[in-house]
């Protein structure tokens, strides 16, 4: 059974970094083509943050984060990292991690079926 767990959540103020880790088990990690951060603020949607591709390391970012915040990928510990600086208060949002196998749009939640429990990130003015 695949589990996704994340961790790294926490509260900090504007302009300060948090690291966010996946930590992937119970599959074979390159089954997967993508694994990807999403976000979702208390009454909005859930938005795609950034992705990777599991084979070539390819990412994708939404506009809203380029040049702030850096997904990468330790394949050795089957294990996906966000990097988030320059945090802003628009950034609090429950932090999710997913993993999908055949996704044309690696940005939006729907093209993923692996989902972890969610790690909360709050960013004060």
């Amino acid at each position: 059974q695949v589990q996704l767990v994340e961790s790294g959540g926490g509260s900090v103020q504007a302009g300060g970094s948090l690291r966010l880790s996946c930590a992937a088990s119970g599959y074979n990690y390159y089954s997967f083509s993508y694994m990807g951060w999403f976000r979702q603020a208390p009454g909005k949607e859930r938005e795609g943050v950034a992705a990777i591709y599991t084979g070539s390391g390819n990412t994708l970012y939404a506009d809203s984060v380029k040049g702030r915040f850096t997904i990468s990928r330790d394949n050795a510990k089957n294990t996906v990292v966000l990097q988030m600086n320059s945090l802003k208060p628009e950034d609090t949002a429950m932090y999710y991690c997913a993993a999908g196998r055949f996704i044309a749009t690696p940005l939006v939640p729907g093209e993923y079926n692996h989902w972890g429990q969610g790690t909360q990130v709050t960013v004060s003015s």
